[in-house]
């Protein structure tokens, strides 16, 4: 047996941490001598050094308990603290981020700019994003492609932001935040008779002229404007005629929104990578612009 002086002495931890696990029923005790001080058996060595092991890994003492008398996975354990570091982690990159866009500015800019970013989360949360997709998609959409259009269009804050990141990702929550004047959700009023079938057909051309953007083409008649043309004309019940390509175009043109297109180009610096090795995967916004362009490029033409 051994006494508690000796067990924290074989361990290399002090009397007052082994009274502490055992008071916490993490460490108990085999028996008491007859002066009533606690002794353990040789086992307890072994079980204090894996307790140190795992509060080493920051554990708390609960956790602990739970591995060590109720059988839960190690491995289980480790996920979720892996889990709840990175969120740590993205908090302190935001927080550096964000901080190093307060310091690198002139007086006039932190002022506006220390409110922008007060109004955002850290680590930053899309829910306000999120949230204005689900107020200006059509209530009858179907929940398959509201979910897709809102993942597509919903930018994700980079796990290690640069400072203009940062700015762009506050700026662009603040464009979308229902307290601000006029608020943007209310200025797009999407009305559409068959809502799945213009947004799936969208899905379909966005796909397509995705390719020529990459690829650095302008705006060009093909298979891409056929389908967008295509998706808008099964929504509204019509045909694909030169007449309603030119009614298209009208509708398109008046339905543009100046605040829209700044939400994109604010999406885009969000996602821009550091050191891109090729072009950068286009917006929704910028792929729809490709399609109207290609669009009044065609009319012309005709015209």
């Amino acid at each position: 047996m051994l006494s508690i002086g000796e067990l924290a002495r074989r361990a290399g931890v002090t009397v007052k941490t082994v009274r502490f696990y055992s008071d916490r029923g993490l460490l108990p005790e085999a028996v008491r001598s007859g002066g009533g001080h606690r002794l353990y058996g040789i086992e307890a060595l072994e079980r204090l050094r894996l307790i140190r092991s795992l509060r080493a890994l920051d554990l708390p003492v609960p956790q602990v308990g739970r591995v060590l008398d109720r059988g839960e996975a190690l491995e289980d354990v480790v996920a979720r603290q892996l889990g709840e570091l990175g969120t740590q982690l993205a908090a302190l990159r935001w927080r550096e981020a964000a901080l190093r866009l307060l310091h690198d500015c002139t007086a006039e800019q932190r002022a506006e700019r220390l409110r922008l970013i007060g109004a955002v989360a850290s680590p930053p949360s899309t829910d306000a994003m999120v949230r204005f997709w689900h107020r200006v998609l059509p209530a009858r959409l179907s929940s398959r492609l509201a979910s897709a259009i809102i993942d597509a269009a919903v930018p994700q804050p980079p796990r290690e932001p640069r400072p203009e990141q940062v700015l762009a990702f506050a700026r662009l929550h603040a464009l979308v935040a229902p307290a601000v004047d006029g608020c943007l959700a209310e200025r797009l009023p999407v009305r559409v008779q068959r809502p799945d079938a213009l947004y799936d057909g969208l899905f379909e051309a966005y796909d397509l002229a995705s390719a020529d953007l990459l690829a650095g083409r302008a705006p060009r008649e093909g298979a891409a404007l056929d389908c967008f043309v295509s998706a808008h004309a099964r929504s509204l019940g019509r045909q694909d005629t030169p007449g309603f390509r030119r009614r298209l175009g009208v509708m398109l043109t008046q339905a543009a929104e100046p605040a829209m297109d700044r939400y994109w180009a604010l999406a885009r610096e969000v996602t821009a990578p550091s050191s891109p090795s090729g072009p950068a995967q286009p917006t929704l916004g910028a792929v729809h612009e490709w399609l109207r362009a290609a669009l009044d490029v065609q009319l012309a033409r005709s015209a």
